[in-house]
């Protein structure tokens, strides 16, 4: 899915009103017959212009993470084995609603999974350090009114770093901070392995 300002059918009408935007989601997936769409990594979107989240001297507006757009309550399956590093209610218009990340240790290398716009349940009776084997559900998508208004879906994303965060790290850049968060947050199909798929 183009969510781009190339993008020639979603509108600022539409993706301002979340359930315009989420009408618009679900005739896209209908339209190809599909029971997920992909929203790009390394993606520049206008569409957060619709959250005073992503406001800044600079606006964010780079895409840092994949995201899953689906029908509500769709299962998420963690895709390593990890410990719960930490989870939140990021509980503004835009953010990320119901929060998880995981910490995993490949090797040597340690590294972070986050799974954003989750449903609230899903966290009430997690506890930090927890092991989740792979495959195992962690969440699922949440509804708009505890998502951060969003169309349903998941946003996934690699941290190398977590910079002190906790239950939180952005997943939209300023596009002069590109380098840095690319860096810091890799491609998420490394781990994913779905547009291999996409035609």
């Amino acid at each position: 899915m183009d969510f781009t300002e190339k993008s020639k059918t979603l509108s600022e009408e539409i993706f301002n009103d979340t359930e315009k935007f989420s009408k618009y989601i679900n005739d896209q997936l209908i339209a190809s017959n599909a029971t997920y769409g992909i929203g790009g990594y390394d993606e520049l979107r206008t569409l957060y212009a619709r959250s005073k989240v992503f406001d800044d001297e600079e606006p964010r507006r780079l895409h840092i993470g994949i995201d899953i757009w689906g029908k509500p309550a769709s299962p998420v399956f963690a895709p390593l084995g990890g410990v719960i590093h930490s989870f939140a209610f990021n509980d503004h218009y835009g953010d990320y609603g119901a929060t998880i990340i995981l910490q995993h240790q490949i090797k040597a290398t340690n590294f972070f999974t986050l799974y954003g716009h989750l449903s609230l349940k899903d966290i009430q009776h997690l506890k930090e350090g927890k092991f989740i084997s792979m495959g195992e559900t962690i969440g699922h998508f949440g509804e708009s009114n505890e998502n951060g208004n969003w169309p349903p879906h998941l946003h996934f994303q690699i941290i190398l770093n977590m910079q002190n965060y906790k239950g939180d790290f952005p997943g939209v850049c300023k596009l002069s901070e590109r380098e840095k968060y690319l860096t810091n947050c890799p491609d998420p199909d490394i781990i994913l392995q779905m547009l291999k798929f996409v035609k």
